[in-house]
């Protein structure tokens, strides 16, 4: 092993916490992720890391180390495509995590011309509305909807969706449709419970210039997209979603639009990345596709 993929060894194993873990996701035998680790220390002749049988762990030189290759590593990459000129493709494998919702309806269905564009990038694709872990769980970037919350991470924003409030229209037969924002106090609410806190999240209303924040009495709680809408659908009560997801159930009038002049403010679409990808071509190319498909949305 050369000393370049000693490197990016070394970082996994920082990364996932194990020699195990590293060699499968580099494929490689353990004993050989075990050798080549023993050969850069002697290299280098420091200790890297520090051993127990449960846990793999740096010392302070293999911190040291550990941030210099990240640096070196994504430098490197970044000169091989500099030095390929115009016609350097992006090549290498490539980890990505979707939200189902927005891959589904945005990506998904043009994923052909990606690859048709970039050949040489080998894509794995993860899709959930849990929290990732980029660094640890080694996925180059991240599509959520919402505000991001990870400060350590960048973020650049590639969209902005309209969203509405509705409800089906049974639920609105037999509850009657609220005039007022004063009035949806009166009604329930599916809830949709925060990945990262387990908690309500409140439904919020565009007044004056501000936003209104409710809690809504609800009969169920979800944790998921798909199944929020489907218990609206299902008359369980009202939800707020991005107006794409319920565009032609609202033209077909099995859900109605509730209070349209208090919109919920428009939901932030954003691709999160580790500060040492930023420089990677593969990932400077996915993340130009992704602002190309929603460059148009609403």
């Amino acid at each position: 092993m050369d000393r370049i993929d000693a490197m990016r060894l070394f970082t996994r194993i920082v990364e996932l916490g194990s020699f195990t873990a590293a060699a499968d996701d580099m494929e490689l035998p353990r004993a050989t992720a075990t050798h080549s680790l023993q050969q850069l220390e002697r290299r280098l002749g420091v200790r890297l890391l520090q051993r127990t049988t449960r846990h793999v762990s740096t010392t302070l030189d293999g911190q040291a180390y550990y941030e210099r290759c990240l640096r070196l590593l994504a430098d490197l990459e970044e000169a091989e495509s500099f030095l390929g000129g115009a016609a350097a493709q992006p090549k290498g494998k490539l980890r990505v995590d979707l939200q189902p919702a927005l891959a589904a309806a945005f990506l998904l269905p043009h994923l052909g011309a990606f690859c048709a564009r970039y050949p040489g990038i080998e894509l794995e694709i993860g899709m959930g509305d849990r929290l990732v872990d980029l660094v640890k769980e080694g996925v180059d970037c991240v599509l959520r909807g919402g505000e991001p919350k990870d400060s350590s991470m960048v973020v650049r924003r590639v969209a902005t969706l309209a969203q509405v409030t509705c409800a089906s229209a049974e639920y609105l037969r037999l509850h009657g449709k609220p005039g007022k924002l004063d009035e949806v106090r009166q009604h329930q609410g599916v809830n949709f419970l925060s990945s990262a806190s387990g908690r309500r999240m409140p439904f919020e209303f565009s007044n004056g210039g501000a936003v209104e924040t409710l809690q809504l009495r609800g009969r169920v709680a979800v944790t998921n997209a798909d199944a929020y809408q489907a218990c609206c659908e299902q008359g369980l009560g009202l939800i707020q979603v991005p107006r794409y997801r319920v565009r032609r159930l609202l033209a077909a009038k099995t859900l109605v639009e509730v209070l349209p002049r208090h919109p919920p403010p428009p939901m932030p679409v954003s691709i999160l990345y580790p500060h040492h990808r930023q420089l990677s071509p593969r990932v400077r190319a996915f993340v130009d596709w992704v602002v190309e498909r929603l460059a148009s949305v609403e």
